[in-house]
């Protein structure tokens, strides 16, 4: 099994972080690192890479 990770972008305070984890083949875990047993979000591979691209974009930081 695969432990839960956050990124190495994470601070020191753990402010805004979320963690990730690899459910299945195509299914991600993600959950908030402060609150762990509050249970998670799946989402598929595909989905994420979406997010995080348009996260990423200059438009999608500026939302």
């Amino acid at each position: 099994m695969m432990h839960w990770r956050k990124s190495t972008y994470s601070g020191g305070n753990n402010a805004n972080c979320v963690e990730m984890r690899r459910l299945a083949a195509d299914a991600i875990g993600v959950r908030d690192s402060k609150n762990p047993d509050a249970g998670h979000i799946t989402v598929s591979a595909e989905v994420l890479r979406t997010a995080l691209a348009s996260y990423r974009s200059p438009e999608g930081r500026n939302a």
